[in-house]
């Protein structure tokens, strides 16, 4: 059997979907904002009701452990941003992508930007995943969309691991 590069890809960007998508439907509202540790990273709701997430330019000693609503503020903020490029908009700033909210509300994102990103990948031609890309690498790096597609992958399936992990460690201390 000869498999493709795009196939592969797209394989393996289902595959870590799928295992995502298990954690999306088994998550309650009040597992978002859960603190699993003293020193936590979460989204904080601010006097206009715009979320916003803990951030620090250089990582703290210790690092902070994120809550389900930080983790799926900051795969909303890479994938968006990936998104941008590989459509050809203006990438958004950091501070441009706030949390939506709520749990529901956030899972409901995520699917939008799933469906967003097997649109483009539906598109993509081999000469479009030869292409240079810009992101999240510097412009001269020579990685292309195919690097940027198998970082995607790999975003996506370490922040299934760190969402799913919070989830069943909350779901084993109620």
């Amino acid at each position: 059997m000869s498999v493709t590069r795009d196939d592969l890809l797209r394989w393996q960007f289902d595959l870590a979907w799928s295992l995502f998508d298990y954690h999306l439907e088994r998550l309650r509202p009040e597992d978002f904002l859960w603190e699993p540790a003293s020193t936590c990273w979460t989204v904080r709701r601010t006097e206009d009701g715009v979320w916003v997430p803990d951030w620090a330019e250089t990582e703290p000693e210790p690092v902070p452990v994120p809550t389900i609503a930080w983790v799926s503020w900051h795969l909303g903020w890479w994938w968006s941003v990936a998104l941008d490029h590989v459509q050809g908009r203006t990438p958004r700033e950091r501070e441009e992508i706030s949390w939506p909210g709520d749990g529901d509300v956030a899972v409901a994102w995520l699917r939008g930007l799933r469906q967003e990103w097997v649109s483009a990948l539906d598109r993509f031609t081999e000469a479009d995943l030869d292409a240079a890309a810009s992101f999240p690498w510097p412009e001269d790096s020579g990685y292309t969309v195919a690097h940027l597609v198998g970082w995607v992958n790999a975003e996506l399936m370490k922040n299934v691991a760190e969402i799913g992990q919070l989830r069943l460690l909350r779901a084993a201390g109620r």
